[in-house]
């Protein structure tokens, strides 16, 4: 690997622990947990998400040529946007992580008091962690730059997609009608992909 391609793979690197490191301290304080997923449930996108994430990091492995294969010549473009996509897409995630508070889970669940939270990013989709992961994912792609790694967004897009779906029951089965005028009014991953009126309150 060049020298700017290891530069680019060192800031990813320090991108992405950085996001770790913070998604792992702010799960600590969180509501009690009333009900949660079904433990097959949760394997099912689990698995994929460590399947993507291995088709676009693990650069190590002897992949079949095919799946090693380039997407587009060298140039220095690439993986400027991809970086940017990465940075904008984890500091989304960051924004509606701290906008959430304790109503937080990494898995499926109703918290004890949860509220609905149509606010700050909250407003403009109605997952926005998952709409800046899928975004990283995106920009880490962009950098890896193989067939591979195009396969890894999708699976990993795919994934998140099911499990937006499970959370989407889940929220009217809690809220009823409250998260069906929300639902009606707000996108669920891609911002500004349909009217936008104010959420009630």
């Amino acid at each position: 690997m060049h020298h700017a391609g290891v530069l680019y793979q060192l800031a990813l690197g320090l991108l992405w622990g950085a996001w770790a490191l913070y998604w792992l301290s702010a799960a600590l304080g969180t509501k009690r947990t009333v009900r949660r997923e079904a433990l097959s449930a949760r394997l099912a996108y689990v698995l994929a998400l460590i399947v993507g994430g291995v088709l676009i990091g693990a650069r190590w492995l002897a992949w079949p040529w095919w799946l090693a294969m380039r997407l587009w010549p060298h140039s220095p473009v690439p993986p400027r946007i991809g970086l940017a996509l990465v940075a904008a897409g984890l500091a989304f995630a960051v924004w509606a992580r701290v906008h959430l508070g304790r109503n937080w889970s990494g898995v499926v669940t109703v918290k004890e008091g949860h509220e609905l939270i149509r606010s700050g990013p909250y407003a403009y989709v109605r997952h926005p962690i998952y709409t800046g992961l899928i975004a990283a994912v995106l920009g880490s792609s962009v950098i890896s730059d193989t067939v591979r790694a195009a396969v890894g967004l999708v699976i990993i897009a795919i994934s998140l997609t099911v499990k937006s779906r499970i959370e989407e029951r889940v929220m009217r089965e809690t809220f009823g009608e409250r998260y069906a005028r929300y639902r009606e009014q707000v996108p669920a991953l891609v911002p500004f992909t349909k009217p936008r009126r104010s959420a009630p309150r």
